[in-house]
């Protein structure tokens, strides 16, 4: 019997340390590259999910307030506008900083930046954030939290051409990350 208590004191403090270890990086994996929107893709130490990708129609009521704050030219009679709709978390302890570059490229390795909109007149326009542990953008109880997509606004112009060229491919560049991390959008 004096043998089994060494044991048990071996085996509660290796559940001790087993325990403590796994707090120290709690966080959530997720592919870094995904098929289809909706799925959590990580980016460096954040989460993103592609909440919608749609063509814009600024005629539209609805389409105009995404485009408020944009001062480049209306797309030429071959291109058109293309909103990509972001939802990002934080799942780690300490303060991340969500991506501020990105880029859509098509089959044929054409690639497609973000046009600048204005964040003071566009409520939905993402801007790059430090998050919070936990914390998430677009913050809870804004107008892009509560809006139809739930996301936050990446605004591209497109070649019409691109409908020739798909899959269309979302590309997130974390800082620090070698490889961009990849969703493939609906279009």
């Amino acid at each position: 019997m004096p043998a089994r208590i060494p044991r048990l004191a071996a085996l509660g403090s290796a559940l001790a340390l087993g325990l403590g270890l796994s707090a120290c990086g709690n966080k959530q994996s997720h592919p870094t590259s995904a098929d289809t929107e909706g799925v959590y893709v990580d980016a460096g130490a954040v989460a993103y999910q592609v909440q919608l990708s749609r063509q814009l129609n600024q005629y539209d009521v609805e389409d105009r307030s995404y485009l408020s704050g944009v001062s480049v030219p209306q797309p030429k009679p071959d291109q058109e506008w293309f909103a990509v709709f972001l939802w990002a978390k934080n799942d780690t302890h300490a303060n991340q900083t969500t991506a501020s570059k990105f880029d859509i490229v098509d089959t044929q390795g054409t690639k497609y930046y973000p046009i600048a909109i204005n964040a003071q007149v566009n409520p939905f326009a993402w801007t790059p954030q430090t998050l919070k542990p936990l914390g998430i953008q677009p913050a809870p109880n804004s107008a892009a939290s509560f809006g139809p997509t739930q996301g936050a606004e990446l605004l591209f112009k497109l070649n019409t051409s691109v409908y020739s060229n798909r899959p269309l491919t979302l590309e997130i560049y974390a800082a620090g990350q070698p490889q961009p991390s990849t969703v493939s959008l609906d279009l």
